[in-house]
């Protein structure tokens, strides 16, 4: 299930739902966030082909939410797993 920000994101990024899964499903944890205001999500890095794709996703209730997905880039991120500088 994909938030409303996530369904924006994706659209931005054109990216397509099935894309997104199986980024999702092949990918790999890069940051667990434990206790955030909308409660235990995590940063997942997947690729579409050779596109790097970041999925923050989280549990809500008994379903797996995609909080936002978006495509890595500078300056936010030097590389798809290493974060820019602040």
């Amino acid at each position: 299930m994909l938030s409303l920000h996530a369904e924006i994101e994706a659209e931005v990024e054109n990216l397509a739902i099935a894309q997104i899964t199986k980024a999702l499903i092949s990918g790999e944890i890069l940051e667990e966030y434990p206790d955030t205001s909308r409660g235990e999500s995590c940063l997942i890095l997947g690729f579409i082909g050779e596109k790097p794709l970041h999925i923050v996703c989280g549990w809500r209730s008994n379903k797996l939410i995609i909080i936002t997905v978006y495509i890595p880039r500078p300056p936010k991120f030097k590389n798809p797993r290493t974060r820019g500088e602040k």
